[in-house]
């Protein structure tokens, strides 16, 4: 009797998952013990995926069990592979083809107002994720991924990147703090990422290593496309070079913190005021606008209540945050929302255009609105409102060849 190995989920509250019992064996060729519910249905097609994957793996004779609770083609193809990289040393990745709505970039200053995190060992929250109109979507390898499940997440995030669509959403992957964040990187470049965040990031020297990484992937691959980073400030040491991480290099286009992490590393508890992490969340809007680049505020924990977590949006934009993170779907509309320019916000930006775009054309050398003076980082920062505006459905797309 070979060794027999598992991958997958199972269980009463388990669903679009399977559980893949599988053993190699000297002899009696393939043979496939499918259980499920839709097996009428979908058993032949099921059982094809799972023939052609273990002769793609030069697998000619195994017992397989596929307790399967509505799983995708992609997550069973996941979940055998796994199987099989426990049996065999391979490096061999069996690749389903990749849909033609998952092959699009997304912009440097893209909106990253809401970002919805979903562990990436639990297929049944990917499908309908982007439905809910997150601005990205996070494909979470780190904090939410048991240690014995990484490289089982690892392996389906690679496939639901190429298989799930995600309406538009940026696709992110959060993967495990460096080194071995590294490993993560081969699952995740080619395959249309977007943006990789960078978790408890303490210093330039592990971004470089991160684009090192990446930049010998797309070489290998024959790739060329844009792959984003954003560093999360989680310690002590990480706010102190906010800074240094913030402006290390051109990719990194917004730089996040974590409270939990950080607020443990100060050796307190998070509370609802926040003032044990207020100095860290300034620091971290500074570095970002010294770079450039977008600061993201922290998650928002209490799925509950959203008067609360309105509260929390208005002080974060007040500190110069641009978003947050999400951990339940119901919280993107109020972030959304929230995050977005306001009437008065859109209004006065308005305003402001068109007194620049008056004066230019009438030659004058100083802008006014009213009795003020409208100096260019103010103008700036009214077409950032407009362009913000835009995108959040809140003017129309005119403005955007106007202004």
């Amino acid at each position: 009797m070979g060794k027999i190995v598992t991958a997958g989920n199972k269980g009463k509250s388990i669903r679009s998952d399977c559980f893949i019992t599988l053993e190699i064996t000297n002899s009696g060729g393939i043979k496939i013990d499918l259980q499920s519910k839709v097996k009428s249905l979908f058993g032949d097609s099921i059982v094809k995926l799972c023939k052609d994957e273990l002769k793609f793996f030069k697998i000619k004779n195994c017992k397989i069990i596929i307790e399967d609770t509505g799983a995708l083609d992609f997550v069973i193809a996941a979940r055998i592979e796994a199987a099989v990289k426990q049996c065999i040393d391979t490096d061999k990745e069996y690749l389903l083809d990749v849909i033609p709505e998952n092959k699009y970039h997304t912009g440097k200053d893209q909106n990253r107002r809401s970002r919805l995190y979903l562990p990436g060992n639990t297929p049944k929250l990917f499908m309908n994720a982007g439905i809910h109109k997150p601005d990205g979507i996070i494909l979470d390898l780190e904090d939410s991924v048991a240690p014995a499940k990484k490289d089982e997440a690892k392996i389906l995030v690679r496939n639901a990147l190429r298989s799930v669509d995600f309406y538009g959403a940026e696709r992110m992957v959060r993967i495990n703090q460096i080194p071995k964040g590294l490993d993560d990187l081969e699952y995740v470049v080619p395959h249309f990422v977007n943006l990789i965040l960078v978790p408890k990031c303490e210093s330039v020297g592990q971004i470089q290593k991160i684009n090192e990484k990446i930049e010998k992937i797309l070489k290998e691959k024959k790739l060329n496309y844009p792959v984003y980073l954003m560093p999360i400030i989680e310690s002590a040491i990480g706010v102190i070079k906010a800074y240094e991480i913030a402006s290390a290099t051109e990719n990194v286009v917004a730089l996040a913190i974590g409270l939990e992490d950080y607020t443990a590393d100060l050796g307190t508890q998070r509370t609802k005021e926040g003032k044990e992490s207020f100095f860290a969340r300034c620091q971290v809007v500074n570095a970002a606008r010294a770079a450039g680049i977008q600061p993201i505020d922290s998650v928002f924990s209490d799925v509950s209540d959203m008067e609360a977590l309105k509260k929390v949006v208005l002080e974060s934009k007040s500190l110069g945050f641009e978003g947050m993170g999400c951990i339940h779907p119901r919280q993107i509309k109020i972030i959304n929302e929230y995050f977005a320019p306001n009437d008065r916000e859109i209004n006065k930006a308005k305003m402001i255009v068109n007194a620049f775009h008056i004066a230019t054309e009438k030659g004058f050398g100083v802008v006014s609105l009213g009795s003020k003076m409208i100096d260019p980082p103010v103008v700036k920062r009214a077409h950032k409102t407009i362009e913000q505006a835009i995108n959040a459905g809140k003017l129309d797309e005119k403005w955007r060849e106007d202004y």
